[in-house]
């Protein structure tokens, strides 16, 4: 997958799929770290101070912040597979086919999105941070899934958008050709 020649077999130029350059550069590492670092962040926060600040908080903040917590959880937990399973590639360490048999594991298309209006509530100031620091994270590397293999999700997320099921039911009926 680290193969950055653009010519083709027939020695015609082929375009250079910027990130794939990205991937494979310290710019990804970068990406890597700053990940990593967030996981390790968010699990001491959650640990501790964020233990005890949850006893502070009204009945309904509590609720709140045990539900996003839970899906900050689940968010990291998905980049972070993605992140380490980006890195094995670019270390050689698997196949282009492993790659994407693990890579239908991880679930970028269906990470849980948070509900809660982050500024709008007594939920303590650090945990808000981590909440955006992931979501900008999950931003970034669903952007570089999607150039990098395109957007295998697409199933995934056409099962749970009841749009894209009215629209294939539409198409279907009419014969017509798919929108977007």
């Amino acid at each position: 997958m680290a193969d950055f020649d653009n010519s083709s077999k027939d020695g015609n130029h082929q375009p250079i799929k910027l990130a794939e350059k990205y991937a494979y550069s310290d710019k990804f590492r970068d990406l890597f770290s700053e990940g990593m670092q967030l996981v390790e962040e968010s699990a001491t926060f959650l640990d501790g101070p964020g233990r005890e600040a949850v006893k502070q908080l009204s009945r309904a903040s509590s609720l709140l912040y045990g539900t996003e917590s839970m899906r900050l959880t689940t968010r990291l937990m998905q980049l972070a597979s993605w992140l380490l399973l980006q890195r094995a590639a670019n270390e050689g360490e698997m196949s282009k086919e492993q790659i994407l048999e693990e890579k239908e594991k991880v679930k970028l298309g269906n990470l849980p999105a948070s509900k809660a209006d982050l500024d709008g509530h007594d939920l303590p100031e650090k945990f808000m941070e981590l909440v955006k620091k992931s979501l900008k994270l999950q931003s970034r590397i669903v952007r570089l899934d999607t150039e990098l293999y395109g957007n295998r999700d697409q199933g995934a997320q056409s099962k749970i958008n009841p749009v894209n099921d009215q629209i294939e039911l539409i198409s279907t009926a009419f014969g017509a050709k798919k929108f977007g």
